[in-house]
């Protein structure tokens, strides 16, 4: 980690321009979050837009809900992270225009690290993807996403 370069980030920011939670971001994904003391969790709607092959969700647009919901499990919990590594196992293709249930918490949390696991399913339950993740944390509030979400 010696070699992991310094990079600035500014946590005072708004998040209006993430691709993933941004609500101002015109093509953002625009997740909104909800924490039951436990897990955060959102809804998602894949639209064409969001497609790799014809009708199917893409991969990435996958990988990207799993990695926020992991990114605001630890923001519920009072921590700043950012993914270190992220192990992704898709377990069923998401069509388009079909609602996502995305569920991710904390399993572990040091001085440093954060673990974390990731779901996505779709409303009848069905799993579609799940993730783990091991994320640097860089600052660690008192408040977390409790004042920025």
């Amino acid at each position: 980690m010696a070699n992991w370069p310094q990079v600035s980030i500014d946590i005072e920011k708004e998040f209006n321009m993430c691709f993933a939670c941004g609500q101002k971001n015109p093509i953002g994904l625009k997740l909104n979050f909800d924490w039951d003391g436990k897990a955060a969790r959102a809804e998602f709607t894949p639209n064409e837009f969001h497609q790799g092959w014809s009708g199917l969700v893409h991969g990435g647009i996958i990988s990207c809900l799993l990695d926020e919901a992991m990114s605001y499990a630890a923001l519920f919990e009072g921590v700043n992270t950012i993914t270190a590594k992220m192990q992704t196992r898709f377990r069923h293709p998401a069509q388009i225009d079909e609602p996502l249930i995305i569920t991710a918490s904390l399993t572990k949390k040091t001085r440093k690290l954060a673990q974390a696991k990731a779901e996505i399913s779709l409303k009848d339950g069905t799993p579609v993807a799940d993730s783990i993740a091991t994320m640097f944390i860089f600052n660690q509030g008192e408040e977390g996403a409790k004042s920025n979400a």
